[in-house]
């Protein structure tokens, strides 16, 4: 029995299909005549209560549908002769991103809600491609916290259309943060990757926690400097390739959690020089046009050189959510060749804000 609805997520030139499941079960993907299944070099997995299968984008993209086919195992799971259930199928549409109007909405630093950024997602009205930015866990303290990413998914795509989930720090911390990139979509297991949409190509990062490692928050337990100094020189390889060259894209975009270019108190005034190296390259030769973010609970619309621009922001800055006790704010996108609005809707139904950059 399928727990949510699958989400389908963007990550490198594949999506990545996550189904949470209720009971012990072996599955696969079938696109066409073929299938794409959840295994570990040839042996199909069956211990994890979430499913997750890779399929090539170009593929899915031109079926515009794709069956889930799960089996449940009858027991613990044998050595030898194993009994299963009948195998259940559930269809699914598939609308890829197209056009030179993309909608897209935004959602992050929901910790462990669901229903408010549904709602504030559902103000918007209809989307082509979902964004969550970290801090959708409120903690990695126990694995059900990872439900409310494939619940908010779930629920706002309907399996249908894309999303892209970037990690934010809330999610390096607990018991389970270590396997918590078993739990979303990684390229070559890392955090950080590009990823393309339609018309729209993308950056996603990850700054890791919001602390120095030394932090006794973390107990010994993090090696993030480690972790951005290999960032950094991934953002380098994509500065200097033609991945985000093609006169077909109508908007490039960075989604990263935490704003890195804002000028912060201690402790959480790490790595300046970094992040600032980061902003040069990803300005001098990427040039996108927006850069996402939440982490800061509130929302706002940034300027280059306005009040959140202490390392050089690469270009205008949305902090795009705003988490309160039984209330969510997010926002929303639409996607043009020379222009985006955006505009920030609530859990309550209402349009906040709205502007053209």
């Amino acid at each position: 029995m399928l727990l949510t609805n699958p989400c389908v997520f963007a990550a490198g030139n594949e999506y990545q299909i996550f189904v949470p499941v209720k009971n012990e079960s072996v599955m696969w993907i079938k696109i066409g005549d073929k299938c794409y299944y959840d295994e570990s070099n040839g042996v199909l997995r069956s211990l994890s209560r979430v499913h997750r299968i890779s399929v090539p984008m170009k593929v899915l993209d031109d079926a515009k549908k794709y069956t889930v086919c799960n089996q449940e195992i009858r027991g613990r799971r044998k050595a030898y002769f194993n009994k299963m259930k009948p195998v259940k199928e559930y269809e699914y549409t598939f609308t890829p991103v197209t056009g030179d109007e993309v909608r897209c909405y935004h959602i992050a630093d929901t910790h462990n809600r669901v229903d408010e950024p549904v709602k504030a997602a559902e103000a918007f009205g209809k989307i082509d491609f979902l964004i969550l930015n970290g801090d959708v866990p409120n903690d990695c303290g126990k694995k059900k916290y990872f439900n409310s990413i494939y619940e908010i998914v779930g629920k706002v795509t309907g399996g249908n259309i894309p999303a892209v989930f970037v990690r934010g720090n809330h999610d390096i911390r607990g018991k389970y943060a270590e396997i918590f990139g078993d739990y979303i979509p990684t390229v070559d297991g890392n955090t950080f990757f590009t990823f393309r949409v339609g018309n729209i190509w993308g950056l996603a990062l990850d700054c890791g926690e919001d602390k120095p490692d030394s932090h006794p928050e973390y107990g010994g337990t993090i090696c993030c400097h480690y972790f951005r100094e290999r960032e950094t020189q991934f953002i380098e390889r994509v500065a200097d390739c033609e991945c985000h060259k093609d006169d077909t894209i109508i908007k490039k975009i960075v989604v990263v959690h935490n704003p890195f270019t804002m000028k912060y108190n201690e402790p959480f005034n790490i790595e300046e020089e970094m992040f600032a190296h980061w902003a040069k390259v990803i300005k001098e030769k990427i040039r996108p046009d927006l850069m996402i973010c939440g982490h800061l609970h509130k929302t706002g619309v940034h300027p280059v050189g306005g009040k959140i621009d202490a390392h050089g922001q690469p270009c205008t800055v949305v902090v795009g959510s705003k988490p309160d006790k039984n209330y969510f704010k997010g926002v929303g996108y639409v996607f043009r060749k020379d222009s985006t609005d955006v505009i920030f809707t609530d859990s309550n139904g209402e349009i906040s804000e709205a502007e053209t950059v």
